[in-house]
């Protein structure tokens, strides 16, 4: 949409052409850059795997949209004058009242429901006197600009303040206290309802003190719905995203096809006092002493087992190669697992390194796969490493699924089990301020 609109600028008539099921998501975008007339074309879906014959047929055949000779669209779009419509574009008043009327907490509950700002969870309605209650969990003025958002990368940005922040706090039921936490997430810059047709969700991660100060839970249950810190710090996460970065409506902003149940909300501390290795935070270079919260996205994917067992290598080798190749992993893993590979002689680098030396598939299998041909596809013509490399080999030659930098290991858990689980968690962007160097691991004492 965004290199149509350049294209046209610089006077080349173009017209986008989707597929039938971004007909809204289309329509949608093109309201919000100004331009309500924009011209579309519309093809069946699928597109991905169609034989050449196939795609021949959606050309030849009718616009599903439109319901006329897909070609015909495509010709009248390019050589149709434009009229006085088209040269309006659209504007927006982008401001909202801050506060909405009176009414009986059933009718706001809802409201709430029909202008689709929560989880479909119930929440705690933010009155003004809850929401200045979670402004004292900060020093930070109310009107500090904490960061931007956007569902996807051909969407504008939406402004927020702390203020704004706190109302989706008070929402997902957080107390004051967790509200830094809070603040560091909604300035990374990463949503949390991405728009991603794969369905992704993110993975926060939070170490140094602010742990113990604010009883997160690292134990038993880590992962699970057993701590109001981790559930909520993860809730609100997921409520702000959508609230404060223009929405998440499935078909108009959200395109996961399946949906995620791990973006209602997924939040835990690391078990750094019980891990063999320097904490997470520790290896992006922070002091132990800081309190950071890191944010991976991905969540797309789930491998698990145990060990060290003495079959662990194969156990690793079948979970390692049966990842999505464009989505490294995240492993968390118990405490029992991380001291087994300590006994056997692992460092946490030592370990990722053994994991990409066998983290391989000929090279025809790597690239046979909708999100490597049109995610990492381009990269590699482009003679971008490793890519480019992982393209020259021959079909049946192994290549490597990731490198060093993308695998991360963190311990948390209550060692009843020696488990572990793999998670697709790719790092994303960088936050304003905080000494990440492109890793979003954000600190979160200067929102304190």
């Amino acid at each position: 949409m965004g290199l149509a609109s350049k294209l046209e600028e610089a006077g080349v008539p173009t017209v986008p052409v989707h597929s039938q099921v971004f007909a809204r998501l289309a329509k949608a975008t093109a309201l919000a850059e100004g331009r309500p007339t924009l011209r579309n074309v519309f093809v069946p879906q699928p597109v991905v795997g169609v034989p050449a014959e196939g795609l021949r047929g959606y050309i030849e055949g009718n616009d599903p949209v439109a319901q006329r000779p897909f070609m015909q669209g495509v010709i009248e779009a390019l050589t149709e004058p434009l009229s006085d419509d088209d040269f309006k574009g659209a504007t927006f008043e982008r401001a909202t009242p801050r506060l909405l009327e009176p009414d009986t907490e059933e009718n706001l509950h809802e409201l709430f429901i029909r202008n689709r700002w929560t989880d479909f969870l119930p929440i705690v309605l933010p009155t003004e006197e809850r929401v200045e209650r979670m402004l004292k969990g900060t020093r930070q003025p109310r009107d500090r600009i904490v960061g931007r958002l956007r569902p996807t990368a051909f969407r504008e940005f939406w402004e927020f303040n702390v203020e704004k922040v706190a109302v989706n706090a008070v929402m997902a039921g957080a107390r004051p206290e967790y509200f830094p936490i809070i603040l560091a997430m909604a300035s990374s810059g990463i949503t949390a309802r991405s728009s991603s047709t794969t369905s992704f969700a993110t993975i926060a991660i939070v170490n140094g003190p602010i742990r113990e100060e604010i009883g997160m839970n690292d134990g038993t249950g880590a992962l699970g719905p057993y701590n109001q810190a981790n559930t909520t710090i993860g809730r609100a996460f997921g409520l702000l995203s959508q609230n404060l970065q223009g929405g998440s409506v499935p078909g108009e902003t959200y395109m996961g096809s399946l949906g995620n149940p791990l973006a209602y909300t997924f939040c835990f501390a690391e078990a750094e006092e019980r891990s063999p290795w320097a904490p997470f935070h520790v290896d992006e270079g922070f002091k132990a002493t800081d309190s950071t919260v890191s944010i991976f996205f991905g969540g797309w994917y789930t491998q698990s087992g145990y060990g060290p067992r003495e079959t662990w290598q194969a156990k690793f080798v079948r979970c390692l190669t049966a990842l999505e190749q464009y989505l490294p992993p995240l492993i968390v893993m118990d405490p029992l697992v991380a001291h087994g590979f300590a006994e056997l002689g692992f460092t946490k680098r030592s370990l990722i390194e053994w994991c990409v030396e066998h983290a391989k598939l000929p090279a025809r299998d790597y690239w046979d796969d909708f999100a490597m041909q049109t995610l990492i596809h381009p990269h590699a013509v482009a003679g971008i490493e490793p890519y480019a490399s992982r393209l020259k080999a021959a079909p049946d030659e192994p290549v490597s699924l990731f490198t060093p930098d993308d695998i991360n290991i963190v311990v948390t858990g209550g060692s009843t089990q020696a488990a572990f689980k793999m998670f697709g968690g790719r790092y994303l962007g960088r936050g304003p301020g905080t000494p990440n160097h492109g890793k979003p691991t954000f600190l979160i004492d200067e929102w304190r």
